[in-house]
C-alpha cells in the first residue's frame, strides 16, 4: 500500500509542486494544510505516515505545529521544508523531533530521498 503523506505549506503552488513529485513516485497524498493550526487538525483526521511541514507560516509556524503533532503521536514522522538561510530554524526543528529537512526550491530526487530515508 502506498504511504500516506500530509503536505503543509502556506503557498498553494509549493503544495502543488510537492504533491506532483509525491504522486509521480507512488505516494498517497491524504491531505494538505496551509498553516500550523490546519496541519494539526488534518494530522488528527488522517494520521498520515509522514508530514512535510513548512517552517515559516502565518498563524502557527511549522515548529510549533511539529511539537503539537509530536505530543499527539511521539512516533510521527515529519520532514521540515525551509528556504535557504534558515539554518537556525532547521536546527530547532530537528531538536523538536523533525526527521529531516528539505531546502526550497525543491529538487524532486532530494524530496523522495528524504521521504524514503525517513520512512525507513
Amino acid at each position: 500500500m502506498a504511504q500516506s503523506i500530509l503536505i503543509v505549506d502556506d503557498a498553494a503552488f509549493m503544495r502543488m509542486m510537492i504533491k506532483d513529485i509525491l504522486v509521480k513516485n507512488g505516494f498517497d497524498v491524504v491531505g494538505e494544510a496551509q498553516d500550523g493550526h490546519e496541519a494539526v487538525e488534518k494530522y488528527k483526521e488522517h494520521t498520515p505516515d509522514l508530514v512535510t511541514m513548512d517552517i515559516t507560516m502565518p498563524e502557527k509556524d511549522g515548529i510549533t505545529a511539529l511539537k503539537e503533532i509530536k505530543q499527539i503521536n511521539p512516533d510521527a514522522i515529519i520532514i521540515m521544508c525551509s528556504a535557504m538561510g534558515q539554518q537556525a530554524m532547521v536546527i530547532d526543528a530537528i531538536q523538536a523531533g523533525a526527521k529531516d529537512f528539505i531546502v526550497k526550491p525543491f529538487q524532486a530526487d532530494r524530496v523522495i530521498e528524504a521521504i524514503q530515508k525517513a520512512l525507513g
